[in-house]
């Protein structure tokens, strides 16, 4: 099949590569491959996930480039021979030579990863590393051990993007959060990491999520802890068993003591978890003696597949219950808003009736006042022309500086309760009438 590189690309925003690849005789991953080979973007599961909740996203766009034909050609399988016996078996193995064993590919998401854990805050001989970057991969270990972490973690993105369930770091504006992931290998009630047994153990911001169809699924790979006993000696701790320890002397060891605490063993957990607030769903698995994590990877990856249809159920409770709550939280909201409406109605007749009666104390006393004048006023009728102009400029400047006394006034300056707050539910309630009741 022969297509141009813009058609390809339209082909492959039309549906996702684990549909599309068959119409072309090949699996998601292959068609990947040649989307790569040619610079073609391809949306990932979260776009498709997107879309089929109907939110909106944006499709990634083509890079300038020649419109070249692209041969696409079909993967046939190859058809199954015939149960050779035993001794035919054993001839053919003498004469095959040993084929090399394949390259496992590296997995995109853990491109430069390891420079960046690396480069880590200070850590005490054997303590998790603490990097400076944020936006990482969600694995955790310490520096001798770092190489494993990641090789688990490119077992199982690799495992998982190879059945089309595409590995990557939750965007920002996606409502996704890493769980505490639990470090202890066997889960004991007190907590001994760190010097002062308050250690924090480093997490990336976002999580690691594999998209099962529509589901989310966080991804944590982290070393566990095992509680060992660790000496102090010359202002440092060291593992009894260490050996610097064990190379010491009785003499040498009189100034020390011993203490536990919980340190990085060098074996791995992976834990799976839904990232959406509210699900309490989580598996895990670990090394054992038996079977090291790497020789589970394909089992998690069905688990994972399978667990898919539990998990939209419990997510469709929890946004039906986070619906119910959110719909109380209005109600209660709602009931406390009345409650401070009718409070705030009451306190503004409380103050306007207040303000009312200081204005008719003040008017009674301006009353006085006035009377006084009058008085004044009758009085300068009888005094002698002489003093009388020099009292009249008195009493004029005296009315100037008591005021108006106009009771209009006084009323203008009155603050009624609907001028002090407006109801935000209907029209603002008459005061009740003395000595009426209401009907």
């Amino acid at each position: 099949m022969q297509l141009t590189r813009s058609e390809l690309y339209n082909r492959v925003c039309e549906a996702p590569l684990s549909r599309l690849a068959p119409e072309f005789g090949l699996t998601g991953t292959a068609l990947a491959a040649i989307c790569r080979q040619h610079e073609i973007p391809y949306p990932g599961s979260g776009y498709w996930t997107r879309k089929s909740l109907g939110i909106a996203a944006e499709l990634p766009a083509l890079p300038d480039g020649i419109d070249a034909i692209i041969e696409i050609t079909p993967v046939t399988p190859k058809p199954r021979e015939k149960k050779a016996s035993a001794t035919e078996t054993d001839k053919r193995l003498k004469a095959k030579p040993v084929a090399k064993t394949r390259r496992l590919e590296h997995h995109p998401l853990l491109v430069g990863a390891e420079e960046h854990l690396r480069k880590s805050r200070t850590a005490k001989d054997g303590e998790f590393l603490r990097p400076y970057k944020r936006i990482l991969p969600d694995v955790i270990s310490s520096e001798g051990s770092l190489s494993r972490a990641l090789s688990i973690a490119n077992h199982l993105y690799v495992a998982l993007d190879r059945v089309g369930y595409r590995v990557h770091i939750a965007p920002a504006g996606e409502d996704h959060h890493r769980i505490h992931i639990k470090e202890q290998e066997i889960e004991r009630k007190d907590r001994k990491y760190g010097r002062y047994h308050s250690g924090s153990i480093w997490g990336p911001d976002r999580p690691t999520i594999v998209y099962i169809d529509t589901v989310p699924i966080g991804l944590a790979v982290t070393e566990m802890t095992e509680r060992v006993t660790m000496r102090y000696l010359n202002g440092e701790y060291y593992r009894e068993d260490s050996k610097l320890v064990r190379s010491m002397k009785a003499w040498q060891l009189t100034h020390s003591w011993t203490t536990e605490q919980d340190m990085p063993s060098g074996r791995f957990r992976i834990v799976a978890y839904s990232p959406k607030r509210g699900v309490d769903w989580t598996l895990s698995w670990q090394d054992t003696e038996s079977e090291p994590l790497i020789g589970v990877i394909p089992q998690i990856a069905e688990t994972l597949r399978a667990s898919s249809d539990k998990l939209r159920v419990l997510m469709k409770a929890e946004e039906e219950a986070e619906a119910k709550r959110k719909k109380e939280r209005e109600e209660e909201w709602e009931r406390y808003e009345r409650r401070e409406d009718e409070r705030k109605i009451a306190q503004a007749f409380k103050e306007s009736q207040q303000q009312l009666a200081e204005i008719i104390e003040s008017w009674g006393k301006a009353m006085l006042v006035e009377r006084f004048f009058n008085h004044v006023e009758d009085r300068l009728v009888e005094a002698a022309e002489e003093q009388r102009q020099f009292l009249e400029e008195r009493v004029k400047l005296a009315r100037r500086m008591m005021g108006s006394i106009d009771p209009l006034q006084f009323l203008k300056n009155w603050r009624a309760p609907g001028d002090r707050y407006q109801s935000k539910y209907g029209e603002f309630p008459r005061p009740p009438a003395a000595g009426r009741s209401d009907e």
